[in-house]
Order: structure tokens, then C-alpha cells, then sequence
């Protein structure tokens, strides 16, 4: 009998209607079975983790992210699978921050969440947790970071959430799903990560970073203050399209000058699918700065991964060469 740990950080899906006042109210997770009996059907041993201040996932800081690593680092050689509950806006961040934390992770981690609370009768809730915790039942199947939200598992830090009001709000656009869930669950081990060897938990994220999204007409003075915030380490610079930015000469002055005093800037697209590539003009000037390419990486991969890079305190070369080399399938 697999051993699972559900851990709830807050969100939608742990609420439930208070059956004097009609209002939603956290669920008490020691009843949890009790409201959803499908959950003692999996022949699965469940337990849940109680120390969480369930918080509004809005509200979710760096510091957030390495206390649910902390805890699943310390869990992670007595359960066989952790399900992490957690409201949906910024699931995909947290998501990928912890597939970096979490090194050489052996044992499923699957995040999930819903739409709609747990305690209406339509919630989408019921079904994403219970097959959440088939999934990270299943040893060692899918030994990474991952998300399952309306019958499909994605690599968490593939995944971003695409609509607000869509049940299947979540979508990863440069990676096929881990698995498809069906009449049964189909996983498609090609593209799972091999289990890995040597647990050990890294943290020590950098939040000296910045996101500079570019915009037509963006004043120079604009892009000048984001780059010139003191003690600034690291931008995600959201280019248009495979990576083009204009071509006017201020532009790049302000860059080269960013980059010369010591800023790490990660070049990925604006767009939901697709990657950055040095095809145009302003492509090939980027490269040559030394602005990094991100590739692939959707935008939560490429701000958890450079805030968890710059937190290693490595020499200049050697945060470029961790930044532009995939680590954790994060990047094709």
C-alpha cells in the first residue's frame, strides 16, 4: 500500500460550505475521505500535512516556496508520493521553483488545484485530487515535479495556466503531457525524467531579480529604471515573438551598460508557444551583449530557474552556462 502525503497550501479546492452560515470555509483535511469516499477505493494509505498557514495563492513569496520544499525534503524518504493542493493563479510558479529545489527527486511531487471548491457539487476538485493521488501513487512512475489539473499531467516547470475560467486552465505548450488520463491513465514514458539519485534539497533563491516585458513605445527612461533598481542581479527580458526586440540604438545602449555592470539578463518569448532564436537583426545583437537565451522555457521556468541560479553564487560564466543548460527538462 503506497504511502501519500497531501500537503495544502491553500487555494479553491481545499474550501467547503459551512453548513449553518452557506459560506466557504476551509475543509478540516482529517475529514477529508469522509468528503470524498472515492479516495479509499485507491488502496492508498493517506496522510496530510497540518503546519501550513493555508494562504491566497497571490499572496505566495520565494520564502513560501522553500518552506513546501523544506517539508517535502524532510518527508521525502517516508512517503512514496506528495500531493501538493495549491490555488491555481500561481501554481505554475511554485511548481517549477520546486523542481529546481528538489535535486535528484526520486518520488512523485504533483501539484493540483481546482476551479471550482470542493464542497459545490460541480467541482472539477474531486477528480483532479483523487487522480493526483493515483499519480503520485504510482512509484516511481513519474519521479519529478508535475501538475495534473482536467485529465492531463504536465511537467511543472512546462506549464503555465492559460484561462481563468476554463476547467482545463492549465496548458504546456512546448512539452507533451507526462500522461493522459482516460477510461485509465496513460503515461508517456518518453518524455518522464528518470529517477534521480542522490536527493539533496537546494534552496537559497535570489529575489534581486526584475521583469522587463517589452511593449511598443516603451520610453527609453522606463527600461532605465527597471535596470538601474539597486542591487539588482537578474532580468527576464519578454521579447516579441522568436526573440526581436526594436532596433533602436538606445535599446541596446541601455543593455550593454546593464550588462556590463553585472546584470544577468534571460531572453525568453512573449508568446504561449514557441522559443527565442538569434533569426533577426535584433536577435543577433542580443546574442552578441551577452543577453542569455532562454530558449523554450516558459516564463515561470525562466524566472524561478534565474532566481535560483543567482542564489548559487557562482562566477559570471558559470551562471550562464547553468542558465542555458537544461537541468531539469525545463528547456528543449
Amino acid at each position: 500500500m503506497a504511502n501519500i502525503l497531501i500537503i495544502y497550501t491553500g487555494g479553491t479546492i481545499g474550501m467547503v460550505a459551512d453548513p449553518v452560515t452557506g459560506a466557504l470555509k476551509p475543509l478540516d483535511f482529517s475529514e477529508l475521505e469522509n468528503e470524498i469516499p472515492a479516495l479509499k477505493q485507491l488502496g492508498v494509505e493517506i496522510s496530510h500535512y497540518e503546519d501550513f498557514q493555508p494562504i491566497d495563492s497571490s499572496d505566495v513569496t520565494p520564502a513560501d516556496w522553500v518552506g513546501l520544499a523544506e517539508v517535502i525534503a524532510r518527508n521525502h524518504d517516508s512517503y512514496d508520493g506528495f500531493v501538493v493542493l495549491h490555488g491555481t493563479d500561481t501554481m505554475a510558479w511554485t511548481a517549477s521553483a520546486l523542481s529546481f529545489m528538489l535535486d535528484g527527486l526520486a518520488k512523485p511531487v504533483v501539484f493540483t488545484g481546482s476551479q471550482i471548491p470542493i464542497g459545490v457539487l460541480r467541482t472539477d476538485g474531486r477528480e483532479n485530487l483523487v487522480t493526483a493521488v493515483e499519480i503520485a501513487a504510482a512509484t516511481p512512475v513519474v519521479p519529478e515535479v508535475s501538475i495534473y489539473f482536467q485529465n492531463r499531467l504536465f511537467r511543472a516547470n512546462r506549464t503555465t495556466k492559460w484561462s481563468a475560467e476554463q476547467l482545463n486552465a492549465f496548458t504546456s505548450e512546448n512539452h507533451p503531457p507526462l500522461a493522459e488520463v482516460g477510461v485509465t491513465i496513460h503515461y508517456n514514458r518518453e518524455h518522464i525524467l528518470g529517477s534521480g539519485r542522490n536527493f539533496h534539497l537546494r534552496t537559497g533563491l535570489c529575489s534581486d531579480v526584475a521583469l522587463l516585458r517589452l511593449f511598443p513605445g516603451m520610453r527609453r527612461e522606463v527600461m532605465e529604471a527597471t535596470l538601474g533598481v539597486e542591487g539588482l542581479r537578474g532580468v527576464v527580458l519578454q521579447t516579441f515573438g522568436a526573440g526581436n526586440t526594436p532596433t533602436a540604438g538606445w535599446f541596446f545602449d541601455v543593455l550593454e551598460r546593464a550588462i556590463a555592470g553585472g546584470i544577468v539578463v534571460l531572453n525568453v518569448t512573449q508568446c504561449i508557444a514557441g522559443g527565442v532564436s538569434p533569426l533577426y537583426e535584433s536577435g543577433v545583437e542580443l546574442s552578441r551583449l551577452g543577453v542569455v537565451s532562454g530558449r523554450d522555457m516558459t516564463l515561470e521556468a525562466a524566472m524561478t530557474k534565474l532566481m535560483w541560479v543567482l542564489g548559487r553564487n557562482l562566477p559570471h560564466n558559470e551562471t550562464v552556462r547553468l542558465l542555458e543548460t537544461p537541468l531539469r527538462g525545463e528547456m528543449s
